[in-house]
């Protein structure tokens, strides 16, 4: 028996004003409820969503809740799994609720699985530090279960961007599986069509996407170039029986039916068959990504090193340089990143939203800049007439967050370091980007790291050089030369910078 996996991968990326830049709009004075239209397009996103539901979501979400239906009773049923973006959620609480509840319908038969993600579809997982990354798995948790009733048991990162690093952070957080991309580099020669263990992990499995027979309808459905068109869903489930496997895991985007092959193409009547055109062989089944990880064992296992090796499912390639790789995509990518410290500083949860969406990946796509085949895709997908104009928006519109940011936080030149005596040995691991930070790291570190500093005069010379405010180094030096001691001294940095 062999177990068909069908994925659906749904997403939707808030866009920003291809006016941005080219109409002046940069340090506009404006009130924080005006930032979301300042910076993201909202009748273009509209239109598109709304064009995806009418074309896609809603005819797509129909075929398949009819399928499970007419199966419900047999011993081999219809099932099928999605992954949807909390952006993706977000779009349906604010245009469209019925797409919504009809995704509610789907988890209620019994026969979908919900698959996890970072919540803003995001390269979260490079960064640095993990907090980011799993912060986000954790609000995409919290959005498929309030909105779905489910709680996602199998991971895929965005992109199906994945290497040793990363499956070490979604195995602590309780995670029985992953999915990535079934490239050759990483099986080196072995097939996709089996279960693996990840290098330096214990419970967690991980499952692999055939990008080839994912292609044949996500890429090829529509080309009468193509030596198998037109493909059939007769066609097509032969080749799934031809397969050897223990499972063959097919992951498109869902806007595959509808969107990116039009209904007049024929790939609805294609998703309306295909379920029962597999299940005419008696070997096959479909299955959710949970059972196939129940039902089988590992044969071997996989070892992508984070360092130049992460595998993704974009392009040729299948590595990162759909996202970074070129000079204008690290620009972008490292101005957002370089954000975190202080958007968190701020502790102001709108600046924090639209960092967030800054950090959506579709921006760091359009900027791509290779030809050919990829290229064409790109462009496909792009509202851009070019990679470069591509750039141009995402990085004015982010260096006009970043002003904000810094003029909301008093952000310094350079960061506190908090120490409680001398050496690297004696670093608490705490660091301020701001006043605002400094002000809520007083109030929690230790008071050894608080007097090593007031008497070396460290915080006061850090205002008056990095922040650039004598006024408040003086009356820190005040401090410093008082008799305050213990809490005493804390209460008074505390009020000092509060002020």
């Amino acid at each position: 028996m062999t177990d068909i996996v069908l994925v659906f991968e749904v997403h939707q990326p808030f866009r920003l004003r291809h006016d941005f830049f080219w109409e002046n709009r940069l340090f506009s004075h404006l009130s924080g409820e005006e930032l979301f239209q300042h910076y993201f397009d909202d009748k273009l996103n509209r239109d598109i969503f709304e064009r995806a539901c009418k074309k896609c979501y809603f005819p797509s979400n129909n075929i398949l809740l009819r399928l499970i239906d007419q199966t419900k009773n047999h011993a081999r049923k219809v099932k099928v799994s999605f992954s949807l973006s909390g952006v993706f959620l977000e779009y349906c609480e604010m245009f469209n609720k019925d797409l919504l509840e009809s995704f509610r319908q789907l988890a209620e038969t019994g026969c979908v699985e919900f698959i996890g993600q970072t919540y803003y579809h995001s390269l979260a997982s490079f960064y640095q530090k993990a907090n980011e990354f799993i912060d986000q798995i954790k609000m995409h948790q919290q959005a498929i279960k309030s909105l779905i009733g489910y709680s996602p048991r199998v991971f895929e990162n965005t992109e199906l961007l994945y290497n040793n690093a990363i499956v070490r952070t979604v195995e602590k957080m309780g995670f029985k599986g992953i999915f990535t991309e079934g490239a050759e580099r990483i099986l080196q020669g072995k097939s996709p069509n089996f279960l693996y263990k990840p290098t330096g992990c214990e419970k967690i499995k991980v499952l692999l996407r055939n990008y080839k027979l994912t292609d044949d309808i996500a890429f090829r459905f529509s080309s009468k170039a193509w030596t198998e068109w037109p493909l059939t869903a007769l066609k097509y489930a032969r080749w799934l029986a031809e397969t050897p496997g223990d499972y063959i895991c097919i992951f498109p985007d869902y806007e595959t039916f509808g969107e990116h092959h039009w209904p007049e193409s024929g790939i609805h009547e294609f998703l309306r068959h295909l379920p029962m055109e597999i299940l005419k062989h008696k070997h096959l089944c479909m299955s959710t990504p949970s059972e196939v990880l129940d039902k089988y064992v590992p044969v071997g296992e996989i070892d992508v090193p984070e360092l130049g090796a992460t595998v993704s499912w974009a392009d040729v390639k299948r590595d990162t340089s759909g996202w970074l790789g070129n000079t204008m995509q690290w620009a972008y990518y490292l101005s957002v990143q370089r954000l975190e410290p202080l958007v968190k500083e701020s502790g102001d949860k709108l600046l924090l939203r639209l960092w967030r969406y800054f950090q959506v990946s579709d921006h760091l796509y359009y900027m791509f800049t290779e030809g050919g085949g990829p290229g064409e895709v790109h462009s496909y997908f792009s509202p851009y007439s070019s990679a470069t104009d591509a750039y141009v928006t995402a990085q004015s519109a982010v260096l006009d967050f970043e002003s904000r940011v810094k003029r909301a936080t008093e952000s310094a030149n350079e960061p506190f370091l908090f120490y409680e005596g001398k050496g690297e040995k004696q670093f608490t691991g705490l660091m301020a980007w701001s006043l605002k930070g400094f002000s809520k790291i007083i109030k929690k570190v230790s008071l050894r790291s608080i007097t090593f500093h007031n008497g070396n005069g460290d915080f006061e010379n850090w205002v008056e050089h990095s922040l650039r405010n004598k006024k408040l180094a003086e009356k820190l030096g005040k401090i410093r030369l008082s008799e305050l001691r213990g809490e005493d001294l804390r209460k008074a940095l505390e009020k000092t910078v509060r002020q």
